[in-house]
């Protein structure tokens, strides 16, 4: 079937490309501007205790950082009562195995979080197949505080706190998805330096990335509507999804 788009020589060709290659360009030097806006952040000093389930034990925050100074948690979406973990978190945490290894020589601890219990967490790991270390946070504020989970008191007050301004709670879910990062000083104190949410995090999708570059893009009907978990690809999606 003939493609439905423009059919040009290849002078007509190198023109467009050139073309799009100075947007491309003017987007690598403002990508390069929001780093450096970024690790010019000030920071928070955590003030609060909060203690994890992990497969080692009871840990508190500043362990999780495991030697390191740099501590980067995926909030990851798996409520303490769903059956499996949220479709757009896993297709995320499809990609973080193979960084592993990278970002531990540079200094930085990877780690996602849920309030999930921890046999719950496990499971589905071993489902998935990943490595990447995962704990819980149940009966703890972390998730509270951070912004990524919702009680059904805020929920039901019709307004949420999600991406620094209050959205509809028929919009959210008692989970959403974000990053945090964290410093630990030489102390031991611990400072939270920076957090995103909703789309913010996309960069780390490695897949949707690729697909920027592929003939028909990410040839979605809505954000990651094409994503179900890896090893449901011949099966309907599940629910809660993170990006609706």
């Amino acid at each position: 079937m003939r493609p439905d788009h423009a059919i040009v020589s290849e002078e007509e060709w190198l023109a467009a490309r050139r073309a799009l290659l100075a947007l491309e360009k003017e987007e690598t030097k403002l990508r390069d501007r929001v780093r450096a806006a970024r690790l010019a952040l000030p920071w928070v000093k955590v003030g609060k205790d909060y203690v994890f389930d992990t497969p080692s034990g009871r840990r508190s925050l500043a362990d999780l950082f495991d030697g390191r100074s740099q501590l980067v948690v995926y909030h990851f979406m798996f409520g303490p009562d769903w059956e499996a973990g949220c479709p757009g978190c896993s297709f995320l945490c499809d990609h973080l195995d193979g960084t592993l290894p990278h970002l531990n020589n540079h200094d930085v601890t990877l780690i996602a979080v849920s309030r999930a219990p921890l046999d719950r967490i496990e499971a589905y790991r071993r489902r998935m197949g990943w490595t990447f270390p995962w704990v819980s946070s149940h009966g703890s504020d972390f998730n509270f505080d951070y912004h990524v989970s919702f009680t059904k008191e805020q929920l039901a007050s019709g307004k949420v706190f999600y991406n620094y301004k209050e959205i509809e709670a028929a919009d959210a879910n008692d989970e959403l998805p974000g990053l945090s990062a964290f410093f630990k000083d030489e102390d031991g104190a611990v400072y939270h330096t920076y957090s995103d949410y909703a789309r913010g995090g996309e960069e780390l999708l490695g897949t949707l990335m690729i697909l920027d570059r592929a003939p028909k893009g990410r040839n979605e009907t809505g954000t990651l509507s094409f994503v179900k978990r890896k090893d449901e690809y011949e099966t309907a999606a599940k629910p809660h999804a993170c990006c609706s």
